[in-house]
Order: C-alpha cells, then structure tokens, then sequence
C-alpha cells in the first residue's frame, strides 16, 4: 500500500474515533446526573443533532414569553398558597404569614410536601406548628424520604420530562409555518385568545335580570359585607335585584377626610349608562339630604349641593362631621330594560372615636316607569285598619290555579252596608264602606214595607243591598297573598238561617260576617292571618202587609273579628336519654 493510499484509511479511522468519543461523552453526560432528581442538573454539553427532515415533530424551541419555570425546590413547593400577597388560613408553607398569623391557626393544611412520588429517593418538607411557644411558631425540617415501593425512579435522565414544554407562541418569523402544521386559528398564547373581529361580537342592548349597573367609569357600587361585617366597597349593583344591606366601617378618624366612600360624592357623581356599553348617560339626582347630630337629631337640608366630609374640632376631642351614614337608590327602568332615572337619598352624620366603627345602611330599589306599585294591607300579616283582601272564584272554564279575581279598587272587595244619616235602605243602595282588620263594625237601615210590593221582589232587592253588587268567594290569609296562590286562599262560608212558616214573608234582615283569626310566627313579631271566614245571612218571617197598611222592618250588618290564637306556651328541649349498653362479656368471667 502506497503513502496515496494509506491517507483515505487515516481518515476514515479518524471519523470512527471522534464518533467513539461524542457518544462517550454523551454517556458520561447521563450517568453524573445526581440520584435525586428533585434538585436542578448542572448544564452539560450535548453532541450537535442531526438535521431533522421537514414535517418531523421535534421539542419546540423557547418562546419568546415562556411560562414559569420549573420549581422542583421542595422548600419553594407550596399547594396551600392560592392568595397572593396575603396569608392563607392554615397555610404553614406561606411565606406571607407571619407569627400573627400562626398564632389563630389551628394546624397545618398540608404538613408535608414533597415532589414526584415515584422517585425512589427525594427530600420532603415538613412543617408543623410549636403553640407552646408565645406567639406560635412553625416548626420547618426538610428529611430524605425512601419509597419503598421496588418499582421506582432511581435516576432520571430527561428533566424536562417532569412538567410540560412550553408551547410555541406565534409570531411574525413563525406564524407562516405553524399555519401549515396547525391548518386553522385554533393557536392561543398564554390566555384564550379570539381571532374574531370585534365588530362581530353582538353587544348587548338592554339590561337584564343580575347584569352588573354599568358607569361612565366601571359600575355602581353598593358596598356590603361579604365575608365579614367590615364593608367591601367594591360591591357591584345589580339589574333589578333589590337590596339592602348593614355593614361596618372601621377607619381611622384623623383620615376620615381621604376616605372616598365616607363623601357624599362617591355616590352620587357616577353617571349610569342608560343600557350596557352605551355612550347615553343617566345622571344621580340627589333628591333629599339629612344631616344627624351626634344626639340623634334629624334636620333635613334643601339644595345643599355636593358635601364633603370635614375633621373639626369639639372641644379636646375631635369629630368628622358630614360622613354618609345611609345611601338609598331608587332606579327607574323600561320594560326594555333601560335606566331612565336614578335617584338617591343621603344620611348624612357626625361620627367621634367614641363612635368608630360605626354602621353604614344602603338599600338600592327599582320601579318600572309608568307603573304604581301595588299597596299591601301588610307584609305578611294583616295590620289593623287595613282593607281586607277579597276575590272571586274564577269561572267554569278556567282552571282554579289560574288566580283569584280581584277588583282594582282594594277598598271595595270586601263591603259592607254604610249606615247614613236618613236610614232609607232604598236610598243607600249602592253606598258601601269596606271591611277593616280588626275593626268590629255594625250598621244598618230602615225598609217601609207596604201592601203595593210583593214579597219575593222586597226579599231580593233587601239581599242585593246586604251583599253588595258582588259578594266575594275568598279572602286572602295575608295581607300580601298573591292572587296566583289560589290554594291558600280562604274560602267564605255562606250560610243562610230562614224559619220555615206559612203564609208569612221570608225577609232577610241581617248578614253577619265573622272572621277568625289567629297570631301567626314568631311570638317576637306575631303575623295576623285569616283562618275562617262565614257569612250567615239571616231571614225573618212577616205577616203578609195589607193594602194600605204600611211596616217598618231594621235592616243590619255585623262584622266580628274573633282571635282563635292558642295560648303561647314556651317550648323546651326534651331532657337527652342515655341509651348505653354493656358488653354481653363485661362481667366475664365472673358471671
């Protein structure tokens, strides 16, 4: 073999010894890894890869916005801590808490954290809490922990196996190429993001029921108690959801003058959209002011304009003066579900250091336009003095679940016969006065009975005047029952009392209306509600009238309320019973 030929063997052999040696240092490269793979391997150089043909998968590259880091740090590792900035409730992991905050914890949510439990070896953080100590403190140790499992993970050699690859984020070098692998807009970043133009998202064009009150701002605040009384000020109002709520304000009184939601104008300067994302605003008229002192007295002012809270001084002490104390909204809306008014109603007050915290009220109500609403005789129980609720059955051809009929007029469901000053019962048809809770009532007439007109014509025109024009079939058992809830209404009792006598007229002369009632709920706040209702007309025989003789026969009505409320009686617990058995061997073995 000449010197031309022994240089091609050279460089062959050559090739074959830098192959050997890239594969030996990709094999060493593997085995130093450490046997716990919770802890981060040190960086270590990797063979050049072959060129990969087009169209075959591969690990993307990093995107220019990754997502968080892998953290296999078992004392960074916290499950339990899901509020940033702040401490969770029996967290002992949290780095926001402090020995404040261990000292109300009752134990630890998570006492051990650990990574992968399926390496055969791994540390684990342990935490406890020491209340013997004054304050509290955590007790934190990280340990070896063994799996004694024989089927586990003694070295891994691919760390980005552990969590999953950060995905590849379009942009303008690489949008091109994942349009060919992807085929569509289905590609998202680090949220779900729409590729859809936003003029064609249809915008809503009325409020509806729940939606958030929107502002030229943001939206209109109610401030409640949510997990506590303390007020959150960052309530939203809702569409047609009536409110009212108590919460309380702890502040600082030397600041009470930078505190927004103590101003009368954190109220009423915000402007509502008329209906959602709409450029039509709708001012808060402020429709009354009243000013309480620090004694309880009220006095109302007139165009006062927009008040700002102020810290004076009182002597050695000193008083924030002008701080809102109750906030009512009355909004008035469309069956379109458009807010067309808003009006507000402000108490203003006089708050000391002897009087913080103090308790803030704010109700918020909606009426629609061109609509009264309808007056109750009570909520739920009746209250004396008010009209009785009363209706008629619903015809034949209608089921009975489709409601109670009822006159517009609460005033005249349920009448009586109004007694005048000429006691002509042919003079005072028509003339009713209504039934009252609570009120017994009586009154009556005079009928002139001559021989000219006959008997059944006077007995029918006498029960025309002692029923009324119509007589109802039902009463409500509470003042504020719907018509809907026909089964819960009280059906009226009519009973007729004539005596059976011979040539003799049968005349009604009296309708007695007796209502039971009783005491209902609460023996703190009883409810008035009506259990029976009877109507007893009541006839009386008279002698045919001659002709030209003439008789006088008293017309009357009665109406008696009568309380069937058992007595109260106070109710206690029954003594507990102790129902121990022993053992059938307890006594083993001397019986």
């Amino acid at each position: 073999m000449g010197p031309r030929g022994l240089l091609p063997l050279l460089l062959v052999l050559l090739g074959c010894w830098v192959s050997v040696s890239a594969r030996a240092g990709a094999a060493l490269a593997v085995t130093t890894e450490g046997l716990n793979s919770a802890e981060p391997a040190p960086t270590t150089p990797r063979p050049a890869a072959s060129p990969r043909p087009p169209g075959t998968p591969g690990v993307p590259e990093p995107s220019s916005n990754p997502r968080p880091g892998l953290v296999t740090d078992v004392a960074a590792l916290c499950a339990c801590d899901l509020s940033p900035a702040q401490c969770d409730v029996n967290c002992c992991c949290d780095p926001d808490c402090s020995s404040v905050d261990f000292s109300v914890f009752s134990g630890c949510s998570i006492p051990v954290v650990t990574g992968d439990s399926q390496f055969c070896s791994q540390k684990a953080a342990i935490y406890s809490l020491n209340f013997t100590a004054n304050p509290p403190q955590r007790v934190f140790k990280i340990v070896d922990q063994i799996n004694p499992s024989i089927f586990c993970i003694h070295i891994t050699n691919y760390k980005p196996a552990l969590s999953f690859i950060n995905p590849e984020v379009p942009d303008e070098n690489n949008f091109d190429k994942l349009m060919k692998t992807f085929d569509g807009f289905s590609l998202s970043a680090e949220s779900d993001v729409s590729f859809t133009d936003e003029s064609d998202v249809p915008k809503t064009t009325k409020y509806e029921y729940g939606a958030v009150l929107q502002t030229s701002d943001a939206f209109l605040r109610l401030p409640s108690p949510l997990t506590s009384s303390l007020c959150t000020d960052n309530n939203p109002a809702a569409f047609l959801v009536n409110q009212a709520v108590k919460c309380t304000r702890r502040i600082d009184l030397e600041q009470c003058e930078d505190i927004e939601a103590l101003g009368m104008a954190y109220y009423c300067s915000p402007q509502i959209l008329r209906v959602p994302n709409s450029k039509t605003k709708v001012p808060i008229t402020v429709q009354s002011i009243i000013i309480q002192s620090l004694n309880k007295t009220l006095a109302r002012l007139e165009d006062a304009g927009v008040l700002k809270q102020a810290l004076v001084g009182a002597g050695p002490d000193q008083v924030c003066t002008r701080v809102v104390l109750e906030v009512k909204y009355r909004l008035t809306y469309t069956d379109a579900g458009e807010v067309t008014k808003a009006d507000l109603s402000l108490l203003l007050g006089t708050i000391s250091s002897a009087t913080v915290p103090f308790q803030q009220k704010f109700e918020i109500r909606f009426i629609q336009q061109n609509t009264k609403p309808v007056p109750l005789s009570g909520n739920p129980g009746y209250v004396v003095g008010l009209p009785l609720a009363a209706g008629f059955q619903p015809h034949k051809g209608y089921p009975f679940g489709s409601g109670i009929i009822q006159t517009m007029n609460r005033y005249g469901q349920l009448t009586i016969l109004r007694s005048t000053a000429e006691q002509d019962c042919l003079a005072v048809e028509g003339i009713r006065t209504p039934v009252l809770f609570g009120y017994n009532m009586q009154s009556g007439c005079k009928l002139r009975l001559t021989g000219a007109i006959t008997c059944p014509l006077v007995a029918e025109k006498v029960r025309r005047l002692l029923k009324g024009q119509g007589f109802p079939d039902y009463v409500a058992p509470f003042g504020n029952s719907q018509a809907q809830d026909a089964l819960d209404w009280v059906p009226v009792r009519f009973v007729t009392q004539a005596p059976h006598m011979k040539d003799s007229c049968q005349l009604p002369v009296a309708l007695v209306i007796e209502l039971k009632w009783t005491k209902y709920g609460s023996l703190l706040n009883p409810q008035a509600k009506i259990v029976n209702v009877t109507a007893n007309l009541i006839s009386s025989s008279f002698p045919e009238t001659s002709s030209g003789s003439e008789r006088t026969v008293l017309i009357s009505t009665v109406v008696a309320f009568v309380d069937v409320s058992a007595p109260a009686e106070a109710g206690f617990r029954a003594r507990p019973t102790i129902n121990a058995k022993l053992p059938f061997n307890f006594f083993f073995p001397f019986v």
